[in-house]
């Protein structure tokens, strides 16, 4: 089941690609064959909705677990030009602290030592809960609730955000790779709902002003033969 899930992952983000490098080519044509500045009004928003969509498409995508209900991210999976940006002190340190206002972890909080291991282990976390608020799954920390943790013989610290976790509710792993990566995560799927509400409003586009170019060019050949008997 993970991996059919982590194979349609792909399957859709191959497909985002593909678009964004149609939208990125209609564009050129457009600029290409556009003889007047009716028809060359357009290139330029869909060059730029499928340089859009293409960055999108890059974006990497949630890694699914055995018997979890939530994934995990990893800031590998993401782009060098955005691994900059959240790996930036000075960016992250604004972000971080955003983060903890936010409350984000709150529910889990909140929850204490009420939830089983086996519930938690059910639970459909946010990308920013699963990355922020709790140690990453490779760390093999042993549960006692969704955000206390402690270390066993058995804990890999290999991983550098094992080190940096905390059971102090206001550090977790606001400072953790993971949490960098659901930021990632949440962002991508903001731009998602961007790039459809583009689309959409690109095909309006492209209706209004085909007839508008249609009724400019009727209206263009009507005067000329108005002018011209």
């Amino acid at each position: 089941m993970v991996r059919v899930s982590n194979n349609l992952v792909g399957i859709l983000n191959f497909v985002t690609l593909l678009l964004s490098i149609a939208i990125i080519g209609g564009g050129i044509w457009l600029s290409k064959q556009a003889n007047t500045e009716c028809e060359r009004f357009l290139d330029k928003p869909v060059f730029a909705l499928g340089v859009f969509i293409l960055l999108v498409s890059l974006a990497g995508a949630g890694q699914s677990l055995t018997d979890k209900g939530y994934k995990e991210y990893r800031l590998g999976d993401y782009s060098n030009w955005l691994q900059k940006r959240v790996n930036s002190d000075k960016n992250w340190n604004k972000i971080r602290s955003c983060l903890q206002d936010s409350k984000i972890c709150q529910r889990l909080l909140d929850d204490g030592s009420s939830t089983k291991v086996k519930d938690f282990y059910g639970e459909h976390l946010s990308a920013l809960q699963s990355g922020c608020c709790k140690p990453s799954n490779n760390c093999n920390f042993q549960y006692v609730s969704p955000t206390n943790w402690t270390r066993t013989p058995q804990s890999s610290l290999t991983n550098p955000d094992c080190v940096t976790w905390s059971n102090d509710p206001n550090v977790l792993c606001y400072s953790c790779q993971s949490c960098k990566a659901g930021l990632l995560d949440n962002i991508k799927r903001d731009w998602k709902r961007v790039a459809l509400i583009n689309i959409i409003f690109l095909v309006f586009l492209i209706i209004v002003y085909s007839i508008g170019c249609c009724a400019f060019r009727n209206n263009r050949e009507d005067n000329a033969w108005k002018r011209y008997p």
